[in-house]
């Protein structure tokens, strides 16, 4: 974690937190794909929150952050474009893992196989993708371009098992962080934050200790 963290850019702050809990979801779902005990419906959402989700991500920086950071400072693009490039490597992880089955014989050996190539993706992803962005993001994301980018954000995202990303910010983030993100969300989610709070305590129990 960046030592100046408290003290850091919203941008900085809140991609950071995306990716923890991105590195949470993905190690989360490669410990519990091969447990029967873990209900079938928990690793489910989980899947389809991590494809969904992750997708989301990858999308809003090639098409808007990325070219936002290059028009402010050319000599990034190269190292923009490999990122890029890595989004490319991991969305063919990604398809495949959604594209397992849950319903045939043998798949939870299948998820979980899918599920480690995902999390190292994204790991090895994220090692090389932060010391590019966090200084990026420091440096040429106005507060008002990442406001206007987190807005877009959160009304484009797809529903897919969204609860999760509020239970995974719970628990990477601290409470001043968490209030600066739900800062940005349309009253009507702030309004069912406890609520989706509390399914999303319950799936992440289930996923952890394969039941409530």
């Amino acid at each position: 974690m960046n030592m100046n963290a408290e003290h850091d850019s919203p941008a900085t702050v809140e991609t950071r937190l995306t990716h923890e809990a991105h590195r949470l979801a993905t190690s989360l779902l490669v410990d519990a794909s091969p447990r029967p005990s873990v209900p079938h419906q928990a690793l489910a959402r989980l899947r389809d929150f991590l494809v969904v989700n992750l997708r989301h991500h990858h999308d809003a920086q090639d098409e808007w952050l990325w070219p936002h950071i290059a028009a402010a400072a050319p000599e990034a693009k190269p190292a923009l474009d490999d990122l890029t490039e890595q989004h490319k490597h991991l969305d063919i992880a990604l398809t495949r893992l959604a594209n397992i089955d849950l319903d045939s014989q043998g798949h939870r050996q299948a998820l979980h196989e899918a599920a480690v190539a995902v999390r190292d993706s994204v790991h090895d992803h994220l090692t090389h993708e932060e010391p590019v962005l966090f200084p990026a993001l420091r440096e040429h994301i106005t507060p008002w371009q990442w406001k206007k980018l987190s807005r877009r954000v959160i009304a484009t995202t797809p529903p897919a098992a969204g609860h999760l990303m509020i239970g995974l910010l719970d628990e990477v983030a601290a409470p001043a962080e968490l209030r600066s993100i739900f800062a940005n969300m349309p009253p009507p989610v702030k309004a069912r934050l406890p609520a989706i709070r509390t399914q999303a305590a319950a799936d992440l129990q289930a996923l952890r200790t394969g039941g409530p």
